[in-house]
């Protein structure tokens, strides 16, 4: 049994974590691999002092949290708890958290918003079949919602083997132009808006990576937008293909490997498959 904390608690204007996080609940509850116990921190502006999460406790951790600083003691135990071999799933708006953290910045590899501009570090693109750091300018965005089409870039790596090449997703914010460190940062997947799309930068985009840090794993995922005003499960949580990469990535970020199969409701490369 893989023991992991789903740690949530804040979410700037854009976001419900509230939804987001029973959504991840409910997924990863579901999964017999999963031991989930959820953690909620203090509410915005509230003392901080009685936050200890003890990390050790856990195999992994899913971070669905966007908010105000940590004490610099569980900001230490943290680092301390990952490059010492510890696992983290940063899923979708957790990487918009932390500008000012350099460890959390190289954990996740890249990340957005915050004031994040071109002294946080390069672009992720993938280009002529392989990863391009990119130091030009440009700052976090996202085009509206819509449906997109996620190409495998790692199809060996454990969380992405036996995937199909490509495979669409639900309507979803497709985040671009994230920017970071990217150290020890492979892309596992990517998806591009082309012109056609209004706000599009035309690059294939990172959206789910792994990424290194000490004896640490960390699996990203920008997917799964849950807007501020969403009482119910979104389409893009409820797509198959999120939350069996979610899952695999989780697995993976704990333990190194991933033994779960690819389920028969994953989606293909025209159709969104829901659950």
């Amino acid at each position: 049994m893989i023991k992991v904390l789903l740690l949530t608690g804040q979410s700037n204007q854009w976001h419900n974590w509230r939804v987001s996080s029973r959504a991840l609940e409910k997924a990863l509850q579901s999964n017999p691999l999963f031991e989930v116990e959820t953690l909620v921190s203090p509410s915005a502006g509230e003392d901080f002092s009685d936050f200890s999460p003890v990390w050790g406790n856990f195999d992994a951790v899913v971070m669905d949290y966007e908010g105000d600083e940590w004490p610099e003691t569980v900001k230490q135990g943290f680092v301390d708890y990952m490059a010492q071999g510890g696992g983290l799933v940063a899923f979708h708006a957790s990487d918009n958290a932390f500008p000012d953290w350099p460890e959390f910045n190289e954990m996740i590899g890249v990340g957005g918003w915050g004031g994040r501009d071109e002294k946080s570090g390069p672009k992720v693109r993938w280009r002529e079949g392989e990863m391009v750091l990119d130091p030009g300018p440009g700052e976090a965005m996202h085009p509206a919602p819509f449906e997109y089409t996620l190409d495998t870039r790692a199809p060996e790596h454990p969380v992405m083997r036996g995937l199909p090449s490509s495979w669409l997703h639900a309507i979803d914010e497709q985040y671009s132009q994230l920017r970071g460190p990217a150290k020890n940062l492979t892309v596992l997947a990517t998806a591009i808006a082309g012109p056609e799309v209004e706000g599009g930068t035309g690059e294939h985009e990172p959206m789910l990576m792994a990424i290194e840090f000490g004896k640490g794993r960390i699996f990203h995922t920008t997917l799964g937008h849950v807007g501020a005003n969403d009482e119910e499960t979104t389409l893009a949580m409820r797509c198959a293909g999120f939350e069996t990469t979610l899952s695999r990535g989780l697995e993976w970020a704990a333990t190194g490997s991933v033994t779960q199969e690819i389920p028969a409701d994953f989606p293909s490369g025209d159709t969104v498959s829901l659950r």
